[in-house]
């Protein structure tokens, strides 16, 4: 399993890698192309920020339990990057809901279609990661009772996951929004 994700993580990185490659070759070509912090919230990409960095954190902590036979512990941690997951989601919402109120769209500019691009398949990412920790601290629990190192090892490839999703952010950031 850990081999398969690091596979399927592996393809997703040349995805991003793509999409930023194609990103950096149109800012560097053109003199004219305008700055993330002039036409996007920093503030609300640095609040995001927070969240995702201190969700790798307790995905970690989620893991360590686990491995330690602490289901309790485990929920806890997983239940907190859940989360602040969703509150990564809240405030992507409210950026986006601005950008809309505004009149920008993905077909305003070219900018905004790569921004819309970029952090919608992020928030794609970011979904498709959350959906898996809440089957994997309700329903998928059950395979803690019958099998309990099969289960530590679903939570290490969905940490994996999620590790992969902020990494992106991380990168996603700077790139968009300050370059």
């Amino acid at each position: 399993a850990k081999l398969g994700t690091w596979l399927f993580l592996a393809s997703e990185v040349m995805l991003f890698g793509a999409l930023f490659l194609f990103f950096i070759l149109l800012r560097m070509g053109s003199p004219s192309w305008p700055h993330g912090w002039e036409r996007l919230n920093v503030g609300l990409a640095t609040l995001n920020t927070v969240f995702l960095i201190t969700s790798s954190v307790t995905v970690i902590m989620s893991y360590l339990n686990i491995s330690k036979g602490n289901l309790p512990g485990f929920k806890k941690y997983m239940w907190i990057t859940i989360l602040l997951g969703c509150a990564f989601l809240c405030v992507k919402y409210f950026e986006y809901s601005s950008k809309f109120h505004h009149g920008h769209y993905p077909s305003t500019d070219l900018f905004y279609g790569i921004y819309f691009v970029l952090t919608g398949l992020h928030v794609l990412h970011v979904i498709g990661g959350l959906i898996v920790n809440a089957y994997l601290v309700g329903p998928g629990t059950s395979l803690y009772k019958t099998n309990p190192g099969k289960f530590q090892g679903r939570i290490e490839c969905a940490g994996l996951y999620w590790h992969f999703v902020d990494l992106v952010w991380i990168f996603l950031f700077p790139t968009i929004y300050l370059l």
